[in-house]
Parts: C-alpha cells; sequence; structure tokens
C-alpha cells in the first residue's frame, strides 16, 4: 500500500478565486458572530439596569429553547431530588 495519493480530478481542483471566497464569507460570518454576541450583552445590560435578574433571564431564555416536556421531566426529577435531601 503506498502513501502516495492521487492529485484531486479536475471537478475539485482548488482556484484561488473560489477558496479566497469562502474564506471571506467565513470571515464575514465570524465578524456577524462578534457583532450579535456584542449586542446581546449591551441587552442584558440594559435589562440589568433596570433591575432584571440576567442569570435568571438566560435560564429562562434557555428553557424557552426546550420541549415543555423534556422541562417537566427535569422538574419533576429536581423535585423528586430535593425532597430525598430534605430540601422541599
Amino acid at each position: 500500500m503506498s502513501d502516495i495519493v492521487d492529485p484531486p480530478s479536475d471537478n475539485y481542483r482548488v482556484t484561488a478565486d473560489e477558496l479566497r471566497q469562502f474564506v471571506e464569507r467565513y470571515e464575514r460570518l465570524e465578524q456577524d458572530k462578534k457583532d450579535i454576541a456584542e449586542q446581546q450583552k449591551e441587552v442584558m445590560a440594559e435589562a440589568k439596569g433596570r433591575g432584571y435578574d440576567t442569570k435568571v433571564m438566560k435560564k429562562v431564555i434557555a428553557l424557552r429553547k426546550r420541549e415543555p416536556d423534556d422541562i417537566a421531566e427535569e422538574e419533576a426529577v429536581l423535585d423528586m431530588y430535593k425532597q430525598a435531601l430534605g430540601m422541599g
């Protein structure tokens, strides 16, 4: 068995322009992610400034992404564990 790899076929030949386009698109998306993260921080700072508990808000946001049945099951297990430990 040889370690030599056949060169890519003409269908997969790399072109500088196409490669540059992919790289630049990816870089723009990275910048967009950075901008969005900054906007999210600003929203939380504004909410905190108005007296909201941002830790709890983030938990609520995470819960809203989940299925209600999954949340109910987790809360039931949490209640059971708390009762077992004399916490509730």
